[in-house]
């Protein structure tokens, strides 16, 4: 059962939290939609300083817009095409401290800039992205790179 876990200690121990606070919320549930709004949720409100997160799902060749925290977003991005969509073609996180630096970025939100995509990668299948924006440029560090890959992975065990 889902309980509050308190985030403290170093931002190391916080994620190792908040993925063991995932596990509890997703222990037992088989839909993929509960359980993306849930991860969804959860980052949305143990991460500062962010204006979006959300999925995208591989649908037919493409990213679909998926269970999401924040204003309303692209609903497709081609694989190839923007952070998400190169994060895909390069099967890796991408963390882009300045995303209009970044070629072919494709501007949803115009006060983003700042961005991390996580590959959702099961059974060698990218099913998916986690994509966190953040209004403030250099926003995510390498830290919170492997707290969010632990996350997903976290995420990815229970798909």
């Amino acid at each position: 059962m889902y309980s509050q876990i308190n985030y403290e200690g170093s931002l190391a121990e916080q994620y190792t939290a908040i993925s063991q606070q995932l596990h509890a919320l997703l222990d037992g549930e088989q839909d993929l939609i509960a359980n993306l709004s849930n991860a969804s949720a959860l980052l949305n409100q143990f991460l500062d300083r962010i204006n979006w997160v959300g999925f995208y799902l591989m649908n037919d060749g493409e990213l679909v817009l998926g269970p999401f925290q924040g204003l309303p977003a692209c609903v497709r991005i081609p694989v190839g095409r923007g952070v998400c969509g190169s994060s895909v073609e390069q099967k890796q996180t991408l963390l882009i401290d300045d995303v209009h630096a970044f070629p072919g970025h494709i501007a949803c939100d115009a006060a983003s800039k700042s961005e991390i995509v996580i590959p959702l990668i099961k059974n060698d299948t990218i099913i998916g992205v986690l994509d966190i924006d953040s209004p403030f440029e250099a926003r995510f560090s390498k830290e919170d790179q492997l707290g969010l890959e632990q996350f997903v992975q976290t995420l990815i065990n229970h798909l």
